[in-house]
C-alpha cells in the first residue's frame, strides 16, 4: 500500500446517511473514495457536494452481487437501517447484511484489503445487560419483524469473524448505536429525523409506548471520528467495539426538548409500542476508551441544534 494519501477506499452504502459523512471525511484526508450504493435508502442527491472532488467516484451497485475493483481498505455500510426501511422487503435486507457481507469479504480476501463492518446495537436485542458491553451476547428474537436487521447483521458479525480465523483477514467490526445529524433522510423512521421534522411542520409527536424507554444519541462526526481510528488502530484490534455516546435520554424527553429547541407548537401523541422494540439503549464505551482513545466531544443540545438546522434548510427547499 501506499503513502496515506495514496490509499484506495471503497466505501458500500457510502450514499446512505452515515456513508455521506464517512466519504467526506476519507476525501479531507486525501484518500481516493470508491461509493457504492444502489439507492435503495441512500440517495445521489446525499453526495452531490462531492462530485466536484477529483478522487471521489460514484458507482450504482448492489452489494448482493460480487464487486470487482481494486482497493487498499473496504467500509461496509450497505443495508437500510431503519425499520421503514428494512422492513419493507425483509428478504431483501438479510441478504443484503448476509451475501453483501460474503461479496465484500471475498472481495477483500482477494485483494488483500482491511475491512470494516458497521455492525449495530441491535445485536443486542432488548438487552437484560444494561449498559451492554461487548462481552453481552444479546437476547434477540430470531422470527419477529425486526429479525431481518438484527440476525442478519449477527450472521454478519460471524462472517467477518470466521474469515479472520480461516483466511487471516485483517477486520474491523464496530456496534453502532443511535446516531443523527445532517443527511438523516426526512421520512426513514429514525426517533431524532421524525421528532424534528414533526415539530418543524407543528404536527403532533408521535410517541411510541409510554415514553419512558431509553437510547442513547450520538452526533454523527464523533460517530465517524470512532469508525476512522478503528479503521487506523493496530491489527490485533478487531473489535467488536461499540462506538455510540453513553448519556442516555428517555424518549419522552428528547420529544419535549426537541419541541422546545423548535419552538413548535406541536403536541406529543402516545402510540403503541412496535413488536419487540428495545426497553434500553446504552452503549459501555470502555473498550473504545481504551484502545481507539475515543469517547464523544458533542453534546445532545450542541448536535441537535445542527441537525434542526439542516432539516430546516431541507424542507424549505
Amino acid at each position: 500500500m501506499g503513502q496515506f494519501s495514496e490509499r484506495r477506499v471503497l466505501v458500500t452504502g457510502g450514499a446512505g446517511f452515515l456513508g455521506t459523512h464517512l466519504c467526506a471525511r476519507l476525501l479531507r484526508d486525501g484518500c481516493d473514495v470508491l461509493c457504492v450504493d444502489n439507492f435503495f435508502s441512500g440517495t445521489k442527491g446525499n453526495v452531490l457536494h462531492l462530485f466536484a472532488n477529483p478522487r471521489f467516484e460514484l458507482l450504482r451497485h448492489d452489494v448482493t452481487f460480487p464487486l470487482f475493483v481494486e482497493v487498499d481498505e473496504i467500509y461496509n455500510l450497505a443495508c437500510p437501517a431503519s425499520p421503514i426501511h428494512y422492513q419493507v422487503d425483509p428478504v431483501q435486507t438479510t441478504k443484503t447484511s448476509v451475501h453483501g457481507a460474503i461479496n465484500m469479504l471475498g472481495l477483500a480476501k482477494r485483494v488483500k484489503a482491511k475491512i470494516f463492518q458497521a455492525s449495530t446495537s441491535e445485536v443486542y436485542g432488548d438487552p437484560q445487560q444494561h449498559p451492554q458491553a461487548e462481552s453481552y451476547w444479546g437476547n434477540v428474537n430470531p422470527i419477529g419483524p425486526r429479525s431481518c436487521y438484527d440476525e442478519g447483521k449477527r450472521c454478519a458479525e460471524t462472517l467477518f469473524f470466521d474469515y479472520h480465523r480461516q483466511h487471516k483477514l485483517r477486520i474491523k467490526v464496530a456496534r453502532i448505536f443511535n446516531t443523527y445529524g445532517p443527511f438523516m433522510h426526512r421520512n426513514d423512521g429514525r426517533v431524532v429525523s421524525n421528532f424534528i421534522v414533526q415539530a418543524l411542520r407543528n404536527e403532533p409527536l408521535t410517541v411510541y409506548g409510554s415514553g419512558k424507554q431509553t437510547r442513547s444519541f450520538c452526533y454523527v462526526d464523533d460517530l465517524i471520528e470512532g469508525i476512522v481510528r478503528l479503521m487506523d488502530s493496530s491489527d490485533s484490534v478487531t473489535g467488536p467495539i461499540n462506538l455510540g455516546n453513553s448519556a442516555e435520554y428517555p424518549v419522552l424527553l428528547l420529544a419535549e426538548t426537541i419541541i422546545q429547541m423548535t419552538a413548535s407548537r406541536s403536541s406529543i401523541v402516545l402510540h403503541p409500542l412496535p413488536v419487540d422494540d428495545p426497553q434500553q439503549r446504552q452503549p459501555d464505551l470502555g473498550l473504545a476508551k481504551e484502545l481507539l482513545h475515543w469517547q464523544p466531544q458533542i453534546s445532545l443540545q450542541e448536535g441537535l441544534q445542527k441537525t434542526i438546522a439542516y432539516f430546516q434548510q431541507i424542507l424549505s427547499q
